[in-house]
């Protein structure tokens, strides 16, 4: 018999995401995804200067914050025609690279490796047999009994203090893990590791952006961040040195620890590579421009969509062919739209809390439905692994293979939970090892004196058109995502943003066709419906935000909350 089981909130992820799914005989048969927070940031961008906008996109997220930053900038560049120059695009892909290398790591250890881990199962582990596991994958410096039996000693210590934090109301000792104590007593002491590595290696944002998060240099046509070898307050010699060892940091960890973990738990959970597909559709816009003429041309990881998961043909990005729907979902709009058009205007119409379930015949979520073409993209690194793989790019085949070989599994595995987390750290190995290429690009330009940094030709709105349009692609952490910028007398008319967990959290559309998620939970075995780990996998294996996908703003202007600074 069907039961039909709720999980609201999903934890460890950024936002508020509840997935309902029907399960029936052990596996789910059908699923819904909803936000229940109203995103409306877009709205208050209008009327205002656009190159202020990417200082508020910033602001969609606190995690994931360049991100919208790129993005928006990229659009205004788009829609008025600046050329960046070269140490502009090489410092945002410092930047941004950065972010992908912190984000995967954090997601990783801290958001999605606990759905393996069982940190109960940890404590009764063998110090000594976990100190030989260590050394049996990589020479990690830390690898020795005494090390293994200071963190049991540590994680024993905080259990008996009752106070758990994010490990509490877990699943623990559920019959899907299966991992032995001491593999999971080497990942606690990793999970313990990757917080003081994420926090020192996003410093490279703060040299070159100034903070995080929310970096300060960006800026319409360049960066604000001067390259002069002769000012102590530009980038120079000791900041090229400075950043070099925040890469050679982030590049040990992931090297050995990151991609020997992956490669010691996936052998527990290859039965993941046949769990977790949606249908067979990828979207990437490409990233990372390493020419001199600039994004969106010769980029590093190409941009292309696979359909049906045939990877014998890579099709081209049309803008034109995106639109969003919302037919289930909260809005006023009846769309589809294309993003120029769009409009974001709320209507709630879902059961008053608290409720049971949604009406999920009508609308139930404020996430809209983005579709390309007229069908659902998955968004995200196994997208843009896949793209780059089926392209026949070099580094991403070579590297793809050899997991593949490792794991003795085939690449039809890729299309599945495991092979979304599979990707996510071999596109995080790829990246950290094309850092010192950037910087050392961005370096050699400078010493041939070329210290230009911004285009100003379009800077004053004064030489503007009187109406523009335009829009700025970026191959977030997450997934594609896009702004659409309309620019009317030298203010914003209209601005729209297309964010990764929309495309992959999308309800239903006007056709039924569900979104990634909802795809991805279909046939997903539930041993135990009151403990869904499962869908905890797979959802998590997607890294949600919700914060980028719906945001809160107050249209009747009233004060929300004061805060005094001292």
């Amino acid at each position: 018999m069907a039961e039909r089981i709720v999980v609201d909130p999903i934890t460890r992820i950024e936002g508020h995401l509840r997935i309902e799914a029907k399960v029936e005989d052990g596996k789910i048969v059908d699923a819904w995804s909803s936000s229940t927070m109203f995103r409306g940031i877009e709205k208050i961008l209008q009327g205002r200067d656009p190159r202020d906008a990417w200082y508020i996109t910033q602001r969609f997220c606190g995690v994931c914050t360049t991100v919208h930053a790129i993005a928006s900038i990229r659009s205004v560049e788009n829609a008025v025609g600046m050329k960046v120059p070269y140490n502009a695009e090489m410092i945002r892909n410092l930047i941004m690279g950065m972010q992908y290398v912190q984000d995967h790591v954090i997601h990783f250890y801290h958001l999605h490796a606990l759905d393996w881990v069982d940190i109960v199962s940890a404590l009764s582990a063998d110090p000594k047999k976990t100190a030989q596991l260590q050394q049996s994958v990589s020479d990690w410096k830390y690898s020795s009994e005494d090390y293994f039996k200071s963190v049991k000693d540590k994680l024993t210590a905080f259990a008996k203090t009752g106070r758990l934090g994010p490990f509490g109301n877990a699943y623990w000792g559920h019959s899907a893990y299966k991992l032995p104590p001491e593999a999971n007593l080497m990942a606690a002491a990793h999970y313990l590791q990757a917080l003081e590595v994420q926090k020192e290696i996003i410093k490279v944002h703060a040299v070159l952006g100034s903070k995080n998060p929310h970096p300060q240099t960006f800026l319409v046509g360049g960066m604000s961040i001067p390259c002069d070898p002769n000012s102590q307050n530009a980038i120079n010699a000791d900041k090229i040195a400075m950043i070099q060892q925040y890469i050679q940091t982030a590049k040990e960890f992931v090297e050995k620890v990151y991609i020997p973990d992956i490669i010691a738990v996936a052998p527990f959970y290859l039965d993941w590579g046949g769990i977790g597909a949606c249908n067979g559709n990828y979207l990437s816009y490409g990233e990372f421009p390493e020419g001199r003429d600039g994004f969106p041309n010769n980029l590093w990881l190409p941009a292309g969509i696979i359909k049906g998961g045939d990877l014998s043909k890579v099709h081209p990005v049309d803008q034109e062919k995106i639109t969003e729907d919302v037919v289930h979902s909260w809005f006023e709009d009846t769309g589809p739209r294309h993003p120029y058009k769009g409009e974001t205007d709320k209507k709630y119409t879902g059961p008053k809390p608290p409720y049971e379930y949604l009406d999920v015949e009508d609308k139930y979520s404020f996430v809209k439905s983005p579709r390309y073409d007229g069908e659902a993209m998955e968004v995200g690194p196994l997208s843009r692994m896949l793209v780059a793989y089926a392209s026949g790019h070099k580094e991403v085949v070579d590297t793809v293979n050899y997991v593949l070989n490792t794991l003795n599994v085939g690449p039809e595995a890729l299309f599945s939970t495991l092979g979304r987390t599979a990707a996510r750290a071999i596109e995080t190995l790829l990246t950290v090892n094309k850092l010192d290429g950037w910087l050392m690009d961005l370096a050699n330009n400078i010493n041939s004196g070329d210290y230009a940094i911004q285009d100003t030709s379009k800077w004053s709105p004064d030489d503007w058109p009187k109406t523009a349009q335009g829009y700025g692609w970026h191959e977030a952490p997450r997934g594609a995502l896009g702004h659409w910028i309309v620019i009317e007398d030298k203010a914003i008319k209209n601005y729209q943003a297309v964010v990764p967990s929309t495309w992959n959290a999308g309800p239903r559309d006007a056709d039924g066709k569900s979104g990634p998620y909802e795809l991805s939970l279909i046939g997903t075995p539930v041993a135990d419906p009151e403990q869904p780990l499962e869908i905890l996998r797979t959802i998590h294996s997607f890294d949600p935000c919700l914060a980028c996908a719906v945001h809160v703003y107050d249209e009747k202007d009233k004060l929300r909350s004061k805060v005094k600074v001292l």
